[in-house]
């Protein structure tokens, strides 16, 4: 007997899970289906990305649908337009047999009419994102008032993108007593607060620990200083020339200058932001999906819905704003059953957000050394070796051999395997090998005031919205410093502290003066430490009250260290900078922006 139909599926679904090559359930899936095929429940089962969750619902939702009617029966909730497209095309190949079965996605960016024709067609089971799916209930294009199942997948990233609002709408056009399947990576408090209100004494599964990290994915951190996290990205690429990646950074505005670098510098890469069309979207993902694109570089709310089985790396090119949201990242390597790498890099000062990291996932990171260029090069040639012994030989060459024999008999086997290596070799050389020693700069970066960093009093803190990492952001901006050119943010109740090179000090202080904020003056001054009890004497501003490539062919540039080129370009990023009028609304929809 198939171990499917072990868990009591169907002979049609157990057919098409044979077609699609699946030999065993993964652990989300033996546990979640029995229950839900033998029991009327609501349910709540936590389990990361990659595990099989599509399935762990699909598979029960779709035996339990009567065909034989074509009302609405069961409606899943996904936070993007990708996930839902994804959820949508898998329950098809799993009702392949059930002809009769009819599965509909519903999403922005496509006519809104023409989906509800195919509502209206007879959609047994509707998959859509939140803010479509509200707009037609509201327009009553849609009747989900006598669904017998609601699936919320991935709800943690639906609330963290701003959907509770519309979440609950849509669930106040459901029937009590439809039964209700919540699957999430985590389980934060909003998450338990739509189980709490929505659902009634559910059963709980978890696979692993609440948030913990996936077992496939090994965690690692290399320390840079911030203005040179971009050449530490380089060599960890250019030390892994298998690498098939993710690249997240916080906001669109570096998603898109760290894109543009890497293509610049010859590697394969694309961006992909909020700020991109949705066609954009659709194109860069194909790309990425048929591996023309090796490097993808992404914020974390475009990231949502990726789902590709054979990322080998994810990089973390900066921490994100919520711990919880790191578990998504690496979510998405190790997946289907392989191994995965989630790097890290991080200044000294951020250290401390690593040991927060390994308490939510419950895995340790291991501190490794950026590689040297001498590691590159030898990494690199190597590579080139096992690739050319893999090379099936092209025997139309055999006609050219006389020839090239001729112009080669004057050389020796270990003079031609010199020279061969050489054309490729020579270039990766040429760029590393005056190449400075990063690890070195890192420990001499210094945590001290003194010396080439100012630090600073500002008299805005948690009450005004901010956490360490919005501060940073809006530091940056309003000051235009640069990516790395604030550091040690410490925000503390009503004000904050951070650091810049002393060089930029009357800049800083400058663009302060007379900045008011809702007719508040903010307030910037020089300071010795960070608990505020001895403030140096610098000038008052405002008058205020304190306290208030990937290459998928080596050694190919010769300015980068290698790398093809990539023939698509992103779209310009048009994120804002400058002063922002109202701080703590500028923050919230910043967080809640969808992509």
């Amino acid at each position: 007997m198939n171990k499917f139909e072990q868990l009591g599926l169907q002979a049609e679904i157990v057919n098409a899970v044979n077609d699609m090559g699946f030999e065993a359930p993964s652990e989300v899936q033996a546990q979640a289906i029995p229950i839900l095929l033998d029991q009327e429940t609501d349910l709540v089962a936590l389990a990361q990305t990659g595990t099989g969750k599509t399935a762990a619902f699909g598979f029960p939702l779709i035996q339990k649908i009567n065909v034989d009617s074509k009302q609405t029966q069961g409606l899943i909730l996904s936070p993007t337009r990708e996930l839902c497209l994804q959820i949508a095309n898998e329950l098809k190949n799993y009702s392949k047999y059930l002809k009769q079965l009819n599965v509909v996605a519903i999403y922005g960016g496509a006519s809104i009419s023409e989906q509800e024709k195919q509502i209206k067609r007879g959609a047994q089971i509707i998959v859509a994102t939140p803010g479509r799916m509200k707009d037609m209930v509201g327009r009553r294009m849609i009747d989900i008032s006598e669904i017998d199942y609601c699936v919320l997948d991935e709800a943690d990233e639906m609330l963290n993108m701003g959907f509770y609002e519309d979440i609950t709408d849509i669930l106040s056009h459901t029937p009590k007593e439809k039964k209700t399947w919540l699957f999430s990576a985590t389980m934060p408090k909003e998450v338990a607060s739509i189980a709490k209100k929505f659902m009634s004494n559910p059963v709980e599964i978890t696979v692993g620990s609440k948030n913990e990290g996936s077992k496939n994915v090994s965690h690692e951190y290399y320390i840079s200083p911030g203005r040179d996290r971009y050449q530490a990205l380089k060599r960890l690429a250019d030390a892994n020339p298998d690498i098939f990646s993710v690249i997240f950074c916080r906001t669109k505005r570096d998603t898109q200058k760290v894109a543009e670098k890497l293509i610049e510098d010859g590697y394969s890469a694309a961006a992909i932001h909020g700020d991109l069309s949705q066609n954009q979207r659709d194109l860069v993902m194909k790309s990425f999906r048929s591996r023309q694109i090796q490097m993808l570089v992404a914020t974390d709310v475009a990231a949502r819905g990726i789902d590709v089985d054979d990322i080998t790396h994810v990089i973390n090119y900066q921490l994100p704003d919520e711990i919880e949201t790191y578990t998504h990242r690496s979510g998405r390597t190790g997946r289907a059953g392989k191994s995965g790498v989630s790097m890290v890099i991080v200044s000294k000062s951020e250290v401390r957000k690593i040991r927060s990291i390994e308490k939510i996932i419950k895995q340790s990171f291991e501190q490794k050394d950026i590689p040297s260029g001498e590691e590159i090069c030898q990494v690199q040639l190597f590579h080139l070796a096992n690739d050319i012994k893999e090379t099936k030989i092209n025997h139309e060459i055999d006609q050219f051999l006389p020839q090239l024999e001729e112009i080669l008999e004057d050389f020796s086997k270990e003079e031609l395997i010199k020279k061969f290596f050489s054309v490729e070799f020579t270039r990766f050389f040429n760029y590393y090998k005056d190449a400075t020693d990063l690890n070195a700069k890192a420990q001499n970066d210094s945590f001290d005031d003194g010396g080439n960093s100012t630090r600073y009093f500002i008299n805005v803190g948690a009450k005004d919205g901010f956490d360490w990492m919005s501060l940073k952001d809006f530091l940056k901006e309003h000051l235009d410093l640069g990516r790395d050119g604030v550091s040690r943010v410490d925000v503390k109740d009503s004000f904050s502290f951070f650091n810049t090179d002393t060089s930029e000090r009357e800049k800083v202080l400058a663009a302060f003066e007379n900045y008011q904020h809702d007719g508040r003056s903010i307030n910037v001054e020089i300071t010795k430490n960070s608990d505020g009890r001895s403030r140096g004497r610098g000038r008052k501003r405002g008058g205020g009250n304190k306290g208030g490539g990937r290459r998928s062919k080596a050694f190919s540039n010769k300015n980068s260290g290698g790398g093809r080129r990539s023939s698509r370009r992103s779209s310009s990023d048009n994120s804002s900078g400058g002063r922002r009028s109202n701080i703590k609304s500028s923050i919230n929809r910043r967080k809640k922006k969808k992509s």
